[in-house]
Order: C-alpha cells, then structure tokens, then sequence
C-alpha cells in the first residue's frame, strides 16, 4: 500500500470516526447539544481538527442524515425485483417498517430530531442529489404506483409522486407512534400495516 492510499484510508477513518461521534452525541443530548468541541472530546482530537473535515456541525447533519438514507434504501431496494407492483409495495411496507423498529436510533435521527436539526439539513435543499439515496428511497414508491398505471390498476387518475407521498405519510404515521408512544396503538405493528397497506390499495384498485 502506497503512503497516498494509506492516508487517504486515515482521513476515511477518521472522518466516519468524526460522524460516528456526532450521531451519538445527537441522538443522546439532541443536535441543540451538538458542538464541534464536544465531537473533538469524543474522538481525543483538537476541535480544529473536525474543520479539516467539516465546516461546521449543519455539514456534518447533513452527512449523517445521507448515511441514514443510504441505510434506508439498502433496506427497500431489494424490493424492487419484485414483478406485481401490489406485492411490491406491500413487500416496501414491510421492509420499511423493519428497517424503523430495527434501527430506532437511526429513524429517529433521520425522520424524527428536533426542528434544530430539520433546519440544518433542510438548508440546502434537496439533501442529496436526484440519484443521492433518499431520493431512489422515494423514487421505488413512485415506480410502483407508476407500474399500477401501466397495469391499469388504478381507479383514479392520481400523480405517482403524490400517492406515495401519502403513502410515505402513513407509514411515518404507523412507525413514529410506536416508537414513541408504544402503548397508544394497541394493535401490533404488522397488523396495522396489513390493514392499512390493503385499506389503501382496495381504494385505488380498479373497479
């Protein structure tokens, strides 16, 4: 190994150190608590050090928010070679809604943080690129109800993106209550996304 690569693997090392750190410290204090100071007291490093790899802490909510998109989409994507787009988007469901029990730390970080963090990763909009993660994560959505189209599956004439928006919305809705009030929806979690998933295709089915 040269001493270009062997750097380059340091500053890779150390960079995921630095996001590692700042993903604990904002999912324990929230991102107001969230300092370049306290990411250096973590990792043993002087606070000047981060700015070689960071401009500031909306950079790094930003990285880590893509690295939770990333995961996301690792978790959805095997769906998509799944041939009827019903099946499919019941299958995208149900892998979304493992991926937030599974990952609580993670979903709330990316889907549920304080405005403060919203703020700074939604500044400069759109968080990643029209082929970043986050947007092939909502992308496998709207190929679905595109599909249904195609198919002539659905009984109303509604835009693609729009549906699985609403769509997104709900099973937000199902994942956020559970994970932070688990005792207000007593139905467990895989019937209400059965019902819910069958409620939503049975209105846009073909008559």
């Amino acid at each position: 190994m040269g001493s270009s690569e062997r750097k380059e693997r340091q500053k890779a090392k150390l960079q995921q150190q630095i996001l590692d750190a700042a993903r604990e410290i904002t999912i324990r204090d929230g991102f107001a608590a969230l300092t370049m100071r306290k990411i250096a007291d973590a990792i043993e490093y002087a606070p000047g050090t981060i700015y070689l790899y960071f401009e500031n802490r909306d950079e790094i909510a930003i990285q880590l928010c893509r690295q939770g998109y990333q995961e996301l989409l690792d978790c959805l994507q095997p769906t998509a070679t799944i041939p009827d787009p019903y099946d499919r988007l019941r299958a995208i469901a149900s892998a979304y809604m493992d991926f937030g029990l599974a990952n609580t730390a993670t979903y709330r970080l990316i889907f549920m943080e304080d405005p403060k963090f919203t703020n700074a990763v939604l500044s400069e909009v759109p968080i990643d690129s029209s082929d970043g993660a986050g947007m092939k994560s909502f992308q496998l959505l709207v190929t679905i109800f595109d599909d249904m189209k195609a198919k002539g599956r659905l009984s109303i004439d509604a835009d693609s993106a729009r549906l699985a928006e609403i769509f997104w919305t709900s099973l937000h809705g199902i994942l956020s209550l559970k994970l932070t009030f688990p005792g207000f929806l007593t139905t467990p979690s895989e019937e209400l996304l059965t019902t819910m998933t069958d409620t939503f295709l049975a209105g846009l089915s073909q008559a």
